[in-house]
């Protein structure tokens, strides 16, 4: 009965077939009509102008020129390239077999040095950025000025990465791990004091309040208050900044720095290539090992 409303229309009997009265409409044909209630209904997906058709073409072109010009200034040419790959083959054939030249428990020392430097480099970063975070954050000091100067400062600083004050460092204090703590430290500081200054912005004012209520003062509230909702999250943060600490060892290493990258861009220099991939290879496990503890330990925080 549904299906013979449908077809006959409303009002028609239900007696099988539709009589030539209640018989629907056929379907319209009018081509030019049909474009005309459409370009009614939406006119720019109908009339595109040249303009916006020839757009994409234009900034298909206008990319394709740039990259051309950059490859040329570059002098990036297929001869360049293939002397590269050329030189990249024979050093990669030359990493086998690995071997470690007889200085395991050098290079052992020097991932112990690496994995040391990350862990006292966070930890001072950590320590410093904290008061940084208390004056950053908008429920804690509430004066605007102070605030302004403070998140600015911490932005300034934040675009500088941890191989610049490396290769700061490393001219200030000489070569070893000091410079290589200082540099993840100074790179670490602005950017935990940002996150630590955003947790603390959104804890739950509730807690904060009913402690005031009760008479608590400052340090009363932020002690009871604000410290057990944001400290899990400040672990999980410092974990995750060690975790990147512990790679970063490695780059400013290379820079004179200390660690498992001083001994890695030895062994560049003299072309010892079968001990670049074993020192390589050694690191790499210990980055996975570190990194699953870690996310072990932040999951558990969190």
């Amino acid at each position: 009965d549904a299906g013979r409303l449908s077809l006959c229309g409303r009002g028609a009997p239900l007696t099988g077939r539709c009589s030539p009265r209640t018989r629907p409409p056929p379907p319209r044909t009018d081509v030019a009509g049909m474009v005309e209630a459409a370009r009614v209904i939406a006119p720019a997906a109908i009339h595109i102008p040249p303009l916006k058709r020839l757009r994409p073409w234009i900034f298909s072109g206008l990319f394709l020129l740039v990259f051309l010009a950059a490859c040329a200034d570059l002098d990036l040419t297929f001869e360049v390239l293939s002397s590269g790959f050329g030189k990249l083959g024979f050093i990669l054939g030359s990493m086998w077999p690995p071997s470690d030249g007889g200085q395991f428990g050098r290079l052992m020392f020097a991932i112990a040095q690496t994995l040391a430097m990350a862990v006292l480099g966070t930890l001072l970063g950590a320590v410093v950025a904290l008061p940084l975070a208390l004056v950053a954050a908008r429920n804690i000091v509430a004066n605007p000025l102070v605030h302004f100067l403070v998140r600015r400062s911490m932005d300034l600083f934040r675009g500088i990465p941890a191989l610049v004050w490396a290769l700061i460092l490393v001219a200030a204090f000489g070569l070893g791990p000091i410079p290589g703590i200082l540099a993840l430290a100074f790179s670490d500081i602005p950017r935990l004091a940002k996150l630590f200054a955003e947790a603390m912005e959104n804890v739950d004012e509730r807690q904060r309040e009913s402690l005031r209520a009760t008479g608590a003062d400052v340090a009363g509230v932020l002690r009871f208050g604000t410290l057990p909702q944001v400290l899990p999250i400040w672990l999980s943060q410092c974990l995750y900044f060690l975790e990147q600490n512990f790679r970063a060892a490695a780059v400013v290493g290379i820079v004179g720095a200390g660690g498992i990258g001083f001994e890695l861009q030895e062994r560049i220099r003299i072309f010892a290539f079968d001990e670049v991939a074993y020192i390589t290879l050694i690191y790499i496990l210990a980055v996975a090992i570190f990194d699953h503890i870690s996310d072990r330990l932040r999951a558990r925080l969190v």
